[in-house]
């Protein structure tokens, strides 16, 4: 999948057959579609931001995304 990421991060883009066989192994299309849509979305925003000079917020310095303290019926159901 990392490969397929880069390949299609390149311009031009190019994902060889090779590659992209490797993938539908392991992924339907609606799921090869969901990985795609990511993958460009998130190279929209990169170059968006690189744009307009947006730099980084902060938010990955101590390298991991803490999770919001569960409360409520979620939290309850996991004590269970």
């Amino acid at each position: 999948m990392l490969d397929y990421s880069v390949a299609i991060t390149h311009t031009p883009v190019e994902v060889s057959d090779e590659l992209f066989a490797a993938l539908r192994a392991n992924f339907n299309e609606a799921q090869m579609v969901e990985l795609t849509a990511a993958i460009a979305w998130e190279n929209y925003r990169a170059r968006f931001n690189h744009a307009f000079g947006v730099e980084a917020q902060g938010f990955s310095d101590g390298a991991y995304c803490p999770l919001p303290e569960r409360t409520g019926q979620a939290h309850a159901l996991q004590k269970e």
